[in-house]
């Protein structure tokens, strides 16, 4: 059977859907030597999942450096806590690295916010809004092209809570590795559709 897509998916329909939570194990880096080891590991991968967090600013002219790099393979999700340790030349050599994939979403936003902390010179990143549109998709957010293509419901309650906190409290964690992990599914999904040819596209004028 053909899987039925939208190339605007139907924002008010989203809150009826099943809510989709991290099946995986999530790790919280808060060190060099930690970083060391989950950049070894991360890279041992064939494909990663990335995303950012940066406490969000509530006054005008009010702005926070990154907090959070999050960085998932399809079942561990490490939380780089970037507030405490900066970008470490682990870190570095994961964002440089040209040989694993790392998939994205508006990637364009975290490279600014990276780069806020430190020069570097991007590495393999796929940004998922490069590809949609070649389905046909015109949504570009994680949360409508999650419902789009697998009828769940992404939860953004934690957005905007405090990523700077001392410690990360678990919701916060499940949110941070669920954005990244999210990543890798609707990638390997869209390359399925594109290959396969295995779906319709309804066109809704309504967003």
């Amino acid at each position: 059977m053909r899987k039925i897509i939208y190339n605007k998916f139907d924002k008010k329909s989203i809150a009826e859907l099943p809510t989709v939570t991290f099946p995986g194990k999530t790790v919280v880096v808060m060190s060099e030597s930690e970083a060391e080891k989950a950049v070894d590991f991360l890279l041992s991968n064939d494909i990663l999942g990335v995303d950012t967090e940066t406490r969000p600013s509530f006054k005008k002219g009010e702005s926070h450096m990154v907090s959070l790099l999050q960085v998932s393979t399809s079942n561990t999700c490490f939380l780089f806590r970037l507030n405490h340790i900066g970008i470490t030349p682990a870190i570095l050599r994961l964002l440089e690295n040209t040989t694993v994939p790392m998939v994205g979403l508006s990637l364009h936003d975290d490279m600014l916010s990276l780069h806020k902390r430190v020069g570097f010179t991007p590495g393999n990143f796929i940004d998922l809004q490069d590809l949609v549109g070649e389905l046909g998709i015109e949504d570009l957010s994680l949360q409508k092209l999650y419902a789009n293509l697998f009828h769940q419901k992404i939860s953004k309650r934690q957005r905007l809570t405090n990523w700077d906190s001392d410690v990360l409290n678990d919701k916060q964690k499940a949110y941070a590795a669920l954005d990244a992990w999210a990543c890798i599914n609707l990638y390997k999904e869209i390359l399925r559709l594109k290959n396969s040819g295995d779906y319709e596209l309804v066109i809704n004028e309504q967003n």
